[in-house]
């Protein structure tokens, strides 16, 4: 008869941890025939991303964000779940255990590198609602080389997004340059015909026009500025900067319609610039209050509710005949 004690407890405490490393972490090691096998994305990092690696690492970075997708989370927008070989030579993988902030397993390319420049100096100018700390105490070099990193994540899926993304920042920065008229029609020259004939399907309510302004509060006012005029604090950071909507009503709008060419660049975002996506974060009424909103506070020309339109949603008021 075994009589417990400390000491015996002490023993076989340990003998059950090491019992239960061997399972999960050793044996998988050596018997996964996957283990070593590189991912069709895979690439080695560079001196400048394995930098950035140590810094994301020793500022705990992965404490809040994880770069793990699971099956589980293709609700959040995944376009790829994680995969062994991801990780391969990847020392230690940075899986993350709380998904506080966003996912970043495929985070490279997603955003041009000022916008990322923006993020780390501080958060709130490019997500105004960000409960992540502010990184403006790090170097421009230590930015860089966490910039780096970031975009590197995803492998060669993110490296041909980053190529993308610098396409056409050079042509957006050479529009931008072209003076605010050439600017304008570039912008709106990348917007499908279709979307430029499509009025705002929603009039304008005290309860809608509210809606737009809470929701351009949350989402757009670190780089648009409280008064639309392209001047959030952001702009210290992003080039070409954010577009100023007063100029839409002194220069004209190419092309017609406010409604669907400001819901077609919030919905997809404008590759090149800071200008990112907002179709997984936004439902169709929001980003239409907020076209609204837009339109009416800060351009002047207001297309809401206007033929061509069908039937009416269900939520709208009742219009009086």
């Amino acid at each position: 008869m075994i009589h417990m004690n400390p000491k015996i407890v002490g023993l076989g405490t340990t003998f059950l941890l090491l019992l239960i490393f061997g399972a999960v972490v050793v044996a998988p090691r050596y018997t996964n025939p996957e283990s070593d096998r590189v991912s069709d994305t895979y690439r080695p990092r560079t001196d400048l991303e394995e930098k950035g690696r140590a810094l994301y690492i020793s500022y705990g970075c992965q404490y809040c964000h994880t770069q793990y997708i699971r099956t589980i989370d293709w609700d959040l927008g995944a376009d790829r779940i994680a995969q062994a070989g991801d990780y391969a030579r990847d020392t230690s993988p940075q899986l993350g255990s709380n998904r506080i902030g966003p996912d970043l397993s495929q985070e490279g390319g997603e955003h041009t590198d000022d916008w990322h420049f923006a993020h780390f100096r501080n958060p709130r100018w490019t997500r105004p609602e960000s409960i992540m700390p502010s990184f403006s105490y790090l170097a421009p070099e230590e930015r860089k080389a966490m910039t780096a990193y970031v975009q590197s994540l995803g492998g060669r899926s993110a490296d041909g997004r980053v190529e993308r993304q610098w396409h056409w920042r050079r042509q957006a920065i050479a529009a931008y340059q072209a003076g605010v008229d050439e600017n304008i029609r570039w912008l709106h020259s990348k917007v499908p015909d279709g979307w430029l004939r499509v009025p705002n399907p929603y009039p304008i309510t005290d309860a809608s026009f509210k809606r737009g302004e809470v929701i351009y509060q949350r989402h757009c006012l670190g780089c648009h500025g409280p008064v639309g005029d392209g001047q959030g604090p952001a702009v210290a950071e992003i080039y070409p900067p954010p577009l100023n909507f007063t100029t839409l009503k002194r220069h004209g709008i190419a092309g017609g319609a406010t409604g669907g060419m400001l819901y077609y660049q919030i919905m997809n975002g404008i590759t090149g610039t800071a200008m990112p996506y907002f179709k997984r974060e936004l439902e169709s009424e929001k980003i239409w209050d907020v076209s609204n909103y837009v339109a009416r506070q800060f351009i002047g020309i207001v297309d809401a509710n206007q033929e061509p339109k069908g039937i009416d949603a269900a939520f709208e008021p009742v219009e009086k005949k």
